[in-house]
C-alpha cells in the first residue's frame, strides 16, 4: 500500500481487484538459524505475499494478503501473543484457490496497541479488516480461520457480525472439563501478566530468543518454523531487542472465567456455521475435549484431530493442518 495506515478508496478498491504479485524478500524475512528450513517452507515463501495496514477505530493493524479476488475469501487470526506469520506458511497452500488475509491482532504483532481490548472491539476490528482488504466483495461469503485465542475473537466476530461471514473454523481454542480446567491452573501461575510491568529489553537478539517459549510449553516437530515464529515476535530497539506484544493486552484479573469455564457452550451457542480442528496431544484441547463439546450439544459440527499435532498445530504438523482446511473449505463452499 506504500505507507502505514488508513487504506483510502482508491486503495480499497485495489485490493478488491488486483491479484497479489509481491515477491518475499527472503534476506529479511528468514532467521539466520542452525537449522535448515525444510524445502516444502521455501516453496511456501516463494508464494507472492502482499504486506500493507489497513485501521480499525484509530487502530493501524498490520495483514498480508496472498492470492486473487476473483477467488472465495479466507481470513486468518492467530492466538495470544503471537503474529500473523504463524500463517505465513500454512496460507500459500491455501492460495491456489482462495483469497486469503491473515493479520495481526492490534496490540501483537506489528499492529498498533489499544488501551483496552473488549470482544465489540475485537470482533468490529474482524470486519473492518476484512472489509478494507476486499474479502467482502467476492459474492461468496469469508470463512474465518482462527487458532486459540483468535478463536475468541472469532467466536465474538460471529455473535456480533454473523451475517457478513460463512462460517467459523476454530484451531484448538481451550476447551476442558471444569475439573481438567481446575487442574491446569491448579499451579497457582496466572494466565496472564502484568500489563502495567513494561516489556524487558535484552541487550541481544540471542539472549532474547534464548527467552522465547510457546504457552504451553511444547516440543516442536518442525524445529525452524519455532525459529521462524520466534525471530519475528521480537523488534529491534534502541538498547537492544524486545517483545512485540504490547503489555496493553493484559489483563491482571483474567483467570478462570467464566469465558474460559463455559467456552464449550460458548462455541455451540455462536452463530453460523462452525468447524474445530485440534491436535490431538494438545493440553488445551483433546480427544476428551472433543467428546465433551459433543455432548454440550456439538451434533452437527465438524471436529477434527490431527495426530501428533500439540496445540500449536502449525508447527507440529503444518502440511496436516493445511491439508485438513483445504479439506474443509472445499467441503463448505460445496454445500449450500
Amino acid at each position: 500500500m506504500g505507507r502505514r495506515g488508513t487504506a483510502t478508496k482508491f486503495e480499497t478498491a485495489y485490493l478488491m481487484n488486483t491479484e497479489v504479485t509481491q515477491t518475499i524478500d527472503l534476506s529479511q524475512e528468514l532467521p539466520e538459524s542452525s537449522e535448515s528450513p525444510p524445502a516444502w517452507f521455501l516453496s511456501a515463501m516463494e508464494v507472492p505475499r502482499e504486506e500493507g495496514w489497513v485501521t480499525s477505530d484509530g487502530c493501524d493493524i498490520h495483514y498480508f494478503r496472498w492470492g486473487t479476488p476473483a477467488n472465495p475469501p479466507l481470513l486468518l487470526m492467530h492466538g495470544f501473543l503471537a503474529h500473523a506469520r504463524c500463517f505465513a506458511f500454512i496460507a500459500p497452500f491455501l492460495a491456489e484457490h482462495y483469497h486469503v488475509v491473515a493479520y495481526d491482532l492490534s496490540g501483537m504483532g506489528d499492529s498498533q496497541a489499544r488501551e483496552s481490548y473488549p470482544d465489540t472491539v475485537r470482533a468490529q476490528e474482524v470486519v473492518d479488516v476484512a472489509e478494507a482488504t476486499g474479502l467482502f466483495s467476492h459474492e461468496q461469503k469469508p470463512i474465518v480461520i482462527a487458532h486459540s485465542y483468535g478463536g475468541h475473537v472469532g467466536i465474538s466476530a460471529m455473535n456480533h457480525h454473523h451475517e457478513r461471514f460463512a462460517g467459523l473454523i476454530i484451531c484448538d481454542l481451550m476447551v476442558l472439563r471444569l475439573e481438567r480446567l481446575k487442574a491446569h491452573f491448579s499451579n497457582g501461575k496466572p494466565l496472564r501478566s502484568d500489563r502495567s510491568r513494561p516489556n524487558r529489553i535484552y541487550p541481544d537478539y540471542a539472549s532474547a530468543r534464548e527467552r522465547f517459549v510457546l504457552s504451553p510449553p511444547q516440543a516442536v516437530s518442525v524445529p525452524y518454523l519455532n525459529e521462524y515464529m520466534a525471530y519475528h515476535s521480537l523488534k529491534q530497539v534502541e538498547d537492544g531487542w524486545t517483545w512485540k506484544f504490547d503489555t496493553s493486552v493484559f489483563d491482571s484479573d483474567f483467570g478462570v472465567t467464566d469465558r474460559i469455564v463455559y467456552q464449550a457452550e460458548a462455541i455451540v451457542a455462536a452463530p453460523g456455521r462452525k468447524a474445530v480442528v485440534y491436535g490431538q496431544d494438545s493440553k488445551l484441547f483433546d480427544d476428551d475435549s472433543a467428546a465433551y463439546l459433543r455432548e454440550k450439544g456439538a451434533v452437527d459440527m465438524p471436529i477434527i484431530g490431527i495426530p501428533g499435532a500439540r496445540h500449536h498445530l502449525m508447527l507440529d504438523e503444518p502440511i496436516a493442518f493445511a491439508s485438513v482446511l483445504r479439506s474443509l473449505v472445499a467441503q463448505w463452499h460445496l454445500a449450500p
